[in-house]
């Protein structure tokens, strides 16, 4: 079996998040992806807008719109900051399933001041997702120590994967257009009083909605 993992913050999930899953999904043919909001960004400085349960909920409704596709709580029911590396480890102990950690290249240019890296990268196929303002081509300049791992779908097998350079993973690079939408400019309009609609499933607007998420304290 195959799973793709993408994580985040979700604050909200949004139709980039999903484009990015599903793009993954189409090219490499994942049986199953997950949605993983992550308790405590490591990258992160700012408060978070959503309480971890309001952003697993609405990841759960984002998910039940797409086959194969659930929510997991598994960094939110760990504390302290959410490491890629640990909940990678803690996956690969749970099931036997080739795991695809599916992320925009925006992040994965930042992927050196990860914790653990390099070894975070052993631990899954990293499915690299072309995001607005950030191409493909410009991550072989930004990380170059990473250029022989990189490769395309249409060049990449499981088998390859498995036997080639002493079970190496690979970068798998996906060139897609994916929608120029930010969580950030979700909750900017949210707090406004301003229309999500085209930014975030109708069912996960529906719940910003109904939970006054977002919105400014009463005075």
């Amino acid at each position: 079996m195959t799973l793709g993992v993408l994580g985040g913050t979700l604050d909200p999930v949004h139709y980039g998040h999903l484009a990015a899953g599903l793009c993954a999904q189409s090219a490499l043919g994942l049986d199953q992806v997950m949605l993983v909001p992550s308790h405590i960004p490591p990258h992160r400085q700012t408060t978070l807008g959503a309480a971890p349960a309001a952003r697993l909920a609405m990841a759960q409704l984002a998910a039940a719109m797409h086959p194969g596709w659930t929510a997991s709580d598994i960094e939110l029911a760990r504390t302290g900051p959410s490491y890629t590396f640990d909940t990678l480890t803690a996956l690969r102990a749970a099931s036997t399933a080739q795991i695809f950690f599916i992320i925009g290249a925006d992040a994965f240019a930042e992927i050196a001041t990860w914790s653990r890296y390099p070894g975070v990268l052993d631990l899954a196929h990293f499915t690299v997702v072309a995001r607005p303002g950030t191409t493909l081509h410009s991550l072989q300049a930004r990380v170059p120590e990473l250029a022989d791992r990189m490769t395309t779908p249409d060049k990449f097998t499981l088998t390859a994967a498995r036997d080639a350079d002493g079970n190496q993973t690979r970068v798998i690079l996906i060139e897609s257009e994916t929608p120029d939408v930010s969580s950030t400019e979700i909750r900017r309009r949210a707090r406004a009083g301003l229309s999500i609609d085209g930014l975030v499933p109708d069912a996960v607007a529906s719940y910003i909605s109904r939970h006054h998420l977002y919105a400014e304290p009463a005075r």
